[in-house]
């Protein structure tokens, strides 16, 4: 979806899409399933990305990485990006802890797979296609379970973020973004479930690269960022 995504956006907006171990050409790789060990691996792998004007995007599991990739530039003293974008997803201070429980056998994820949307009936109709699918989506629970709440002072850095209005997360988790930065969150929402992104492609891009559109100034002397991770 994000290499589509080269192709939608305005030319002075770059996409680095980052693909996690285990998944598409990093298939042959283990997964990594430590929220934090997964964080610190991103931060290496994308070294030369995390340079200069950029931010971090990153939908469902992936805003909670952006997130946590931001706070451990932070916490290091490196460079922070320009905006962080995050859709499809609670704030990491309001995570629901029983999300992700009985999401342990096939039967559970697949009917997690069809509440959500957003996955082709290809994939159902394909027994490799499934097993592929299941085990990424049971990688990324464990990711999401091996993450710790804790109090954290918010970001010095804006925060735009996106939701769809029929996701089954609820507006208030959504809206505890406000909390995570000490510049301007935005909040934009779509029509649509998890997977808004993808069934309103045009609308959601507009709205990204109006958040990053050069020149655009955020409260606090920011400047919106011309490339994106």
């Amino acid at each position: 979806m994000y290499l589509r995504w080269r192709r939608l956006v305005p030319q002075w907006l770059r996409i680095v899409p980052v693909e996690l171990p285990g998944r598409g050409a990093r298939m042959g790789e283990d997964f990594v399933e430590d929220f934090d060990a997964l964080v610190a691996r991103l931060c290496t792998e994308q070294a030369a990305a995390l340079q200069g004007r950029f931010a971090l995007f990153g939908h469902s599991m992936g805003a909670l990485l952006a997130w946590g990739i931001a706070r451990r530039l932070h916490d290091e003293r490196r460079a922070l990006p320009r905006a962080l974008l995050v859709s499809g997803s609670a704030a990491p201070s309001c995570r629901d802890p029983d999300r992700f429980a009985d999401r342990t056998d096939d039967r559970a994820l697949i009917a997690d797979l069809r509440r959500q949307g957003g996955t082709p009936e290809e994939v159902f109709a394909s027994e490799e296609l499934m097993r592929i699918t299941l085990d990424v989506l049971a990688a990324d629970y464990r990711i999401c379970e091996s993450f710790g709440q804790r109090e954290r002072p918010p970001l010095p850095l804006p925060i735009h973020v996106f939701a769809g209005r029929d996701d089954d997360i609820d507006a208030a988790r959504v809206e505890a973004w406000s909390r995570e930065a000490t510049h301007a969150v935005t909040l934009d929402w779509f029509d649509g479930g998890h997977f808004f992104l993808r069934h309103g492609e045009d609308a959601f891009l507009e709205a990204l690269s109006r958040r990053l559109a050069p020149g655009a100034v955020v409260p606090g002397g920011r400047h919106a960022a011309p490339s994106l991770v």
